[in-house]
């Protein structure tokens, strides 16, 4: 697998449930997301801009994706708002097609133009790592099946790790996202149903 199909396969919308443990703290937030992943294809004129941007040759680039999310918090205020949405473009190595630069208009920790480095591991899991100014990050995505995609993230600053993050994430069938319309949180039976991992079906739409 190679980190433009990890994107195919992460394609539609997602119900994100997460737990955050703030270490310094000693306590844990739980929070939920809806996400919508989109892929772009190479000719999209958002991977020239982004790949622009972090002036690197667009014809390296093989593709990538937005991602726009809705997020809740535990410890959120009232009037506090996590919504939003960035671009990534992958940018393979040249002799690796599994690791190479994920380039984004804005990162996830810092509101600013970053670029990661990603790699496909042995397991088929994508490992991001990002090195920002005053924090770093490492993420590792992967599928229990197709409809069901985990993620651990570790952020560390200022010498010391900060925060430790897990998420299960659902694909919302049609039927999910006809329901989600109408009550803010689907009904379990209508998420995608979990399948054997060891040959996931081709995704032949969209894009995590």
């Amino acid at each position: 697998m190679d980190a433009m199909k990890f994107f195919e396969m992460s394609s539609g919308k997602w119900v994100s449930q997460r737990t955050t443990h703030h270490l310094a703290f000693r306590r844990s937030e739980t929070g939920e997301s809806a996400i919508q992943v989109e892929t772009l294809s190479v000719d999209h004129p958002k991977v020239l801009e982004i790949c622009t941007l972090h002036n690197v040759d667009p014809q390296t680039a093989v593709g990538g994706a937005i991602v726009t999310w809705q997020s809740s918090m535990g410890w959120d205020k009232e009037d506090e708002n996590h919504a939003g949405s960035t671009v990534f473009v992958l940018v393979p190595n040249a002799d690796n097609e599994r690791e190479g630069l994920l380039l984004r208009e804005r990162g996830y920790a810092e509101t600013v133009p970053v670029a990661g480095h990603y790699i496909i591991d042995d397991e088929d899991g994508l490992v991001l790592t990002t090195e920002y100014e005053t924090m770093s990050s490492v993420e590792r995505f992967w599928f229990a099946g197709p409809g069901v995609r985990l993620r651990t993230s570790t952020v560390k600053r200022f010498g010391g790790f900060s925060t430790a993050t897990f998420c299960t994430e659902f694909r919302l069938t049609d039927a999910a996202i006809a329901a989600a319309e109408e009550e803010p949180t689907p009904d379990p039976e209508l998420v995608a149903p979990l399948q054997p991992v060891a040959n996931p079906p081709e995704f032949v739409s969209l894009f995590s």
